[in-house]
């Protein structure tokens, strides 16, 4: 098989950075086809004791290696913290639908807003160099607990950080600073009630808007049905049908 044509094979870890005492930087070397923001990786270290991959979101990617952030949640993402450079991993990907094929031409009608939570920033730094190469312009809204992370590369028209500690741009959460009324498109990735918020604030102001969901995932093509979400159109599968959605078609209540 070509290798820009893989979708999975065992890589090497070539990057290894801790950010904060929650989060690292992982880079691996990787053969295969470049992923468009909004797509995932299934992660599964060599060295392991889960029997399911981890679903990562890429955060950047360039000739021959691929990179992620990695919230340190449960036992799996422990692991996959803990690595060190030289050991091997199983990716597989790139895998789901992201924000250019969800949206279609949205991303060419006037001015975009890119909305991130924590970790959220991973896939909208990745979808956020992918509009640089193509010389469109947006704003990139940026909230997290404390220090910023993640946002190295990207080229906004401008950007917007907010912090909850205070300690880095605009005191509080990044919904409290942001307001959908100057764009024609909001794309956002982050936890759900920040999503909700967005969402709502879109729909107020009619503006479409494409979020990112997480759920846990074990096949990543759909054939387990076990990351299911709610729609207005009935359950859909968050790894194959998504996990870049129509904010609008989202049931947040339920």
């Amino acid at each position: 098989m070509d290798n820009m044509n893989k979708r999975c094979c065992f890589c090497k870890l070539i990057g290894h950075s801790v950010i904060n005492d929650e989060i690292v930087c992982l880079e691996f070397a990787w053969p295969g086809k470049e992923p468009k923001g909004g797509q995932f990786f299934l992660i599964r270290p060599e060295r392991t004791s889960v029997f399911l991959a981890r679903p990562l979101s890429a955060a950047f990617w360039r000739p021959s290696a691929l990179g992620f952030l990695v919230a340190k949640r449960g036992r799996g993402t422990h692991e996959l913290a803990s690595l060190q450079i030289g050991e091997m991993a199983l990716l597989t990907g790139p895998l789901g639908r992201g924000w250019a094929e969800i949206s279609g031409d949205g991303i060419n009608k006037g001015e975009a807003a890119l909305v991130s939570g924590g970790v959220g920033v991973a896939p909208l730094a990745c979808f956020a160099k992918e509009l640089a190469l193509e010389h469109k312009a947006f704003d990139f809204y940026a909230g997290f607990k404390s220090a910023p992370f993640g946002l190295e590369g990207i080229l906004p028209r401008s950007l917007v950080i907010a912090s909850e500690d205070g300690s880095s741009g605009l005191m509080g959460r990044i919904p409290d600073h942001f307001s959908p009324d100057a764009y024609s498109v909001v794309y956002a990735c982050g936890p759900w009630p920040m999503l909700k918020l967005i969402a709502m604030k879109c729909k107020a102001a009619r503006v479409p808007c494409f979020i990112s969901l997480e759920r846990h995932m074990a096949c990543g093509t759909g054939a387990c049905l076990g990351c299911t979400i709610k729609t207005v159109a009935g359950n859909k599968r968050c790894c194959a049908d998504g996990p870049v959605f129509n904010a609008e078609d989202i049931v947040f209540d339920e």
